[in-house]
């Protein structure tokens, strides 16, 4: 009488498909003995079947430590997969139950159970976005090649389910005429945009061809990756001795220690990213191996062999354009900027447009300043190239303003501008940072550490924060700040868990990691990230997405307390004296500020400019590489220098569509920072004045999306940006 009981209880014990298959295969047998058998056997099969992946563990739990937190210390590229589809497929489970509610739709039953759905999914992407950008490896590229299409196929199951589209309409229109709470009624907003936008209006053969391009582009943007991933992996520029000259002891300790991690005892590596790009760039004195050194970063993806992604790129376009196509859009900037604040590439390309000339005027003064030095310095008269912009700039730097940027690194620890960005934090957010020991929280690599984050005032937790600061085999280039878990208030308030994420060369043992003016710069902008993160005080999980054009305008505003007196002078100190920055260095600074704008504008401009003419083109036929070349010609680019990202490697535009035809998102970011820090400026006091610092936070940070962006910087400044 057992029997029956114990095999009910088994059967809901196993999720696991194939030991269900193989349960119904146990269970026809008739015989007593045999049941008994089978049940002690499959008994020992539940240590696997109820345990069998601590990735599909709900590690969200409000009763849990810190509100539970990912199991990073037992991560693997398999056991990801495996929740990953488990995931995909309990949220169409909820998604379905939702659509098929034979209720009336209301907000509550529709909307709001929608924001609740896919709770194991939103718990594994934490592990499956660590796996690809941190800790990438060639089996996990081949599970993501894999899992790459499938998700698309989830998305698409979602944004065309009739029925649930046919619910989210209905509350709609409703709404029209009986609006829903303020913060409901921007859910219901951007939720309803959001099927519109993704072709839930469409027939269902337009419907099944926007699949099939969304199935089409995922596996190209993993290609895409994939490729510049490998480049950035396998270009590695090795050094003897002698070909050390110019470079500082701390750089070419990290060299060392790369080579020797790499099997190469007797040589110094410079490894094909920015990090280690750009300092071999602005001191070797080796003018031939910097343009090694130069081709290989910017050839990235763009080698003429399996690895190339010019026909990758071309496909993506033409593959975007037939899908806005099918919505009844001309171009894919169109369909993108509509949500945008820019709201058409119109508005984005006249900002552009208008700073284009100054920024390559510019340009032909830094070269002819750059031009005089090298003459001297060669004895000769020799083209500057684009291997040569950084060296000799900094040539000029020292000419022209007595700085020397390697003495401004002596002041630029690592550790000591992460103190700086919490005391920034404490100023303005009231926030306290707290270190947690070694193992009390899992990490991914033993280089992360983590932080508490609390209010100073009243104790109260707001969430963690993680800090990956090396480069390393298999991390993507750049740096970047990703959150683990929002804050929401729907079902209970929630913490927050936030990353920033570096490249830094990691220093040679017991040696302090120093910086440069403009990755201390990223590393605050990163920061500002985070704190917008933290800073999230809104109800519904939705409210937490951003406008792509505005949520850079937070991060650049941060950017402008590195620069402040209080920071640098109780943080900016020697790392060997441990003496503040000397005031004539700090005079120097100030004063150098604006110098080799005309480079960093210009080279962040042309691949803006460029990410907006792609997508303005006709890609019936286009040849990418012609199109790159022919582009820049046309805006009389100077030769002396490359665009940021060159496009066989602009991760930002081709490997995801997060900042296609919104890299001018940065520049339309920067004109509200510009405006923003004047409202500190003229405040009595200045940056870190409490009066201007709390509507900083209540109306630019906390709302996160629940308020237009207009309207929100409207209420922090009481009008409208302006250009001036």
């Amino acid at each position: 009488e057992y029997v029956p009981w114990i095999w009910n209880k088994l059967f809901h014990g196993i999720q696991n498909t194939i030991y269900r298959k193989l349960y119904f295969n146990l269970v026809k047998q008739t015989s007593f003995m045999k049941n008994l058998f089978i049940i002690i056997i499959t008994s020992l099969f539940l240590v696997n079947c109820n345990n069998p992946n601590p990735m599909i563990k709900q590690w969200s739990d409000k009763n849990s430590e810190y509100g539970g937190v990912p199991a990073f210390d037992k991560m693997s590229p398999k056991l990801v997969k495996e929740a990953i589809l488990k995931g995909m497929e309990l949220s169409l489970e909820d998604i379905d139950k939702i659509a098929n509610n034979l209720d009336a739709p209301t907000f509550e039953n529709t909307i709001e159970e929608m924001e609740r759905s896919g709770k194991l999914l939103s718990n594994v992407y934490p592990y499956y976005g660590i796996l690809s950008s941190n800790m990438s490896s060639p089996e996990f590229r081949e599970i993501q090649s894999e899992l790459a299409p499938k998700l698309s196929e989830y998305s698409t199951n979602i944004n065309q389910n009739e029925k649930l589209f046919e619910r989210v309409s209905a509350i709609y229109n409703s709404s029209k005429s009986k609006p829903l709470e303020d913060d409901q009624q921007r859910v219901l907003d951007l939720t309803y945009k959001s099927f519109a936008m993704n072709g839930a209006d469409l027939n269902n053969d337009k419907k099944k061809r926007y699949a099939e391009i969304n199935l089409e582009l995922s596996k190209l943007y993993n290609d895409f990756s994939n490729n510049v991933l490998h480049d950035e992996e396998n270009y590695v520029t090795y050094l003897d001795e002698s070909q050390l000259d110019g470079l500082s002891d701390g750089f070419i300790k990290s060299a060392k220690k790369i080579a020797q991690d790499k099997g190469f005892e007797d040589k110094y590596a410079i490894t094909n990213t920015r990090s280690s790009m750009d300092p071999f760039l602005t001191y070797s004195t080796n003018r031939s191996l910097r343009e090694v050194v130069w081709k290989n970063y910017y050839s990235r993806g763009d080698n003429g062999d399996e690895f190339d992604n010019n026909e990758i790129i071309a496909e993506i376009l033409r593959l975007r354009k037939e899908r806005v196509g099918l919505l009844g859009h001309e171009n894919y900037a169109q369909w993108r900027l509509q949500d945008r604040m820019a709201k058409n590439p119109e508005n984005a390309m006249a900002l552009m447009e208008a700073v284009w000339p100054a920024a390559i005027a510019r340009v032909d003064e830094e070269v002819t300043d750059m031009q005089k030095v090298a003459n001297k310095l060669t004895n000769s008269k020799i083209t500057i190239e684009p291997w040569d912009y950084r060296f000799y700039a900094e040539k000029v730097r020292k000419l022209k303003y007595d700085l020397n940027s390697d003495e401004v690194k002596q002041y630029l620890q690592l550790d000591k501008l992460t103190d700086a960005m919490f005391y920034v934090a404490g100023e303005l957010f009231n926030y306290k940072f707290i270190a947690l020991e070694k193992g009390r929280i899992p990490v991914f690599h033993e280089d992360v550490n983590v932080w508490e984050v609390k209010n100073k005032s009243s104790e109260e937790h707001i969430g963690l924060w993680y800090l990956d600061p090396y480069a390393r085999q298999g991390k993507r280039s750049g740096a970047w700040a990703t959150t683990y878990r929002s804050h929401t208030t729907m079902d209970g308030k929630t913490n927050v868990l936030a990353s920033n994420n570096s490249n830094f060369v990691k220093p040679a043992p017991g040696e302090a990691l120093l910086v440069s003016w403009d990755d201390a710069t990223t590393f605050f902008h990163e920061f500002g990230h985070a704190l917008h993160f933290f800073a999230s005080n809104v109800k519904y999980p939705t409210l937490n997405s951003g406008v792509r054009d505005y949520t850079e305008f937070q991060s650049q505003l941060l950017e402008r307390w590195l620069s402040t007196d209080r920071v640098i002078n109780q943080f900016l100190v020697h790392n060997q004296t441990g003496k503040p920055m000397p005031k004539e260095l700090v005079a120097k600074i100030k004063k150098a500020s604006t110098f080799n704008q005309g480079f960093e504008t210009t080279e962040y401009l042309a691949s803006a400019i460029m990410d907006m003419k792609f997508h303005l083109a006709d890609p019936t036929n286009i040849d990418v590489d012609k199109f790159e070349k022919e582009t820049l010609a046309d805006l009389k680019m100077p030769s002396e220098l490359p665009m940021r990202h060159r496009t066989p490697h602009f991760g930002h535009v081709f490997s995801g569509e997060g900042y296609a035809t919104a890299y001018y998102g940065y520049m339309w970011a920067d004109v509200l920072t510009a405006d923003a820090s004047e409202a500190f400026a003229e405040a009595p006091g200045g940056f870190y004045d409490k009066d201007v610092a709390k509507k900083l936070v209540d109306y630019l940070f906390s709302p996160r999306n629940s308020i237009d962006p207009e309207e929100a910087y409207r209420l922090f400044r009481g009008r409208d940006a302006k250009i001036e």
